[in-house]
């Protein structure tokens, strides 16, 4: 099983004095591993998104600068790439939370529609193969 939450990154240098750079700001792709389905971080995506949209941006700037290690402009969430074993693993997860009516969801009442809320349409499965 794998995955990873994808972010297009737009970060910018900040020289010391005497020193010029030019651009002073790159965008990169950074990618954060998921974690299993059901194990400590899973829920990742109803905590940090919307509609497949990052929800707090000041939120995702500041643990971007942390992994990065520069000042951070912008962070917008690309997509759940995964394989279709993380994916399977993840629905059945998804599916058990629900049938448990903890209200992890909110009040959606399927799998499906929870994927919809909080990925939109921003899941992009990839063969597991080399």
């Amino acid at each position: 099983m794998d995955a990873a939450y994808v972010f297009g990154v737009r970060f910018r240098l900040v020289p010391e004095e005497g020193v010029r750079v030019a651009p002073r700001s790159f965008e990169t792709t950074m990618e954060r591993r998921a974690a299993p389905p059901g194990e400590s971080g899973w829920l990742f995506f109803r905590d940090a998104l919307w509609r497949g949209e990052a929800n707090d941006d000041a939120h995702h700037r500041s643990l971007a600068e942390s992994a990065l290690g520069v000042p951070v402009e912008s962070v917008e969430f690309r997509e759940l790439r995964t394989d279709r074993a993380y994916l399977d693993a993840l629905d059945e997860a998804i599916a058990a939370e629900l049938d448990a009516g903890n209200g992890t969801f909110g009040n959606a009442e399927n799998v499906e529609r929870v994927k919809t809320n909080y990925l939109g349409s921003s899941i992009h499965v990839r063969s597991s193969e080399p």
